[in-house]
């Protein structure tokens, strides 16, 4: 069997193995794939691995041998899931691999925001400690986090996940589930009561989106939302970029509206130079590595190939056409 790794790099650029699917078939992996590529590098591949190269309905026309597409992540949108029906070809995905470690970038940005280590570490390295008439200084107000309200708007396995350390630091959480099954939910002990977005983004202190990104999603986070928090608040996406309008944020970081916006997304990626968020205030943006530990990786390239196994013994799992 042929399977071809089209954009591999992303996942593996080259510090872990490509075993698990080695012990599959033939593999053929490749560190990026263009459009004009796809074609030629999939042809006669019955197994077809991406992360965020497109299949569309013109290049799957051309791979009559494909039978099956796994995506390296969880979203799916790079593949034309119609046409892959139409043509009999199973798409699956990998749901839930980066819980643990989303959870931990969102609050790795909430504390940069709150903390502000990154940025007093640079003037340190940059002698202003050295410069310093007393033993200690700051560059700007810090937060302390206990006794702050936190609003995660999402209540699946990261939402809950960022819920429950949220907790631990002694703040007090509320969210917004998509499918509410009563007035609170339980994470780790502790209790976390439901309220609506609207209601809750007037007392939130931090807001953290856990979202996908659905037509009623994008741009969720709006002008007239970020009015109605609390002036100096905190905005935390770890979701999707266009889950927030970028031009509303930056509009409210310029005023002080919002007091800090922490992402590790952005609307489109790579980052556009014209991007409103370069060189905003109080914003700190990372390049979507929240997923990007090592140990993360090797989950999703694991179950990646275990989607393949379970395709292939007939009963295929995480299907998503």
């Amino acid at each position: 069997m042929k399977i071809v790794i089209l954009d591999g790099a992303g996942a593996n650029p080259g510090d872990i193995s490509w075993a698990p699917f080695e012990s599959i078939g033939e593999v053929a992996a490749y560190d990026y794939t263009s459009k004009d590529q796809v074609v030629e590098r999939a042809k006669g591949a019955e197994v077809c691995i991406t992360n965020k190269t497109v299949f569309d309905a013109a290049m799957l026309k051309e791979l009559p041998d494909l039978k099956y597409i796994g995506v390296l992540a969880t979203g799916f949108n790079v593949v034309d899931l119609e046409e892959c029906r139409r043509l009999g070809i199973t798409v699956t995905n990998v749901p839930e691999y980066a819980t643990y470690a989303t959870a931990q970038m969102t609050i790795a940005l909430l504390l940069e925001l709150a903390c502000l280590p990154g940025r007093h570490s640079s003037d340190v390295m940059d002698g202003g400690w050295c410069r310093s008439p007393q033993f200690s200084y700051f560059l700007a107000p810090l937060t302390e986090l206990n006794g702050k309200n936190m609003l995660v708007f999402g209540f699946g396995k990261i939402g809950r996940r960022v819920a429950a350390i949220a907790s631990s630091l002694g703040m007090n959480v509320s969210a917004v589930p998509h499918h509410p099954d009563g007035t609170e939910g339980t994470v780790d002990g502790y209790k976390i009561p439901y309220t609506t977005l609207d209601e809750g983004i007037k007392t939130a202190d931090v807001v953290s989106v856990h979202c996908p990104l659905t037509p009623d999603t994008k741009h969720l986070i709006n002008k007239e939302r970020l009015a109605s928090m609390k002036k100096g608040a905190l905005l935390i996406n770890c979701a999707r970029g266009p889950v927030v309008d970028e031009k509303a944020v930056r509009e409210a970081l310029d005023s002080g509206i919002l007091g800090g916006y922490g992402a590790d997304v952005v609307s489109v990626e790579p980052m556009l130079p014209d991007n409103p968020l370069l060189g905003a205030p109080n914003c700190v943006i990372t390049p979507h590595i929240a997923w990007a530990p090592k140990e993360t990786r090797i989950r999703l390239i694991d179950a990646a190939a275990d989607n393949l196994k379970a395709f292939l013994s007939g009963n295929p799992v995480n299907v998503v056409n």
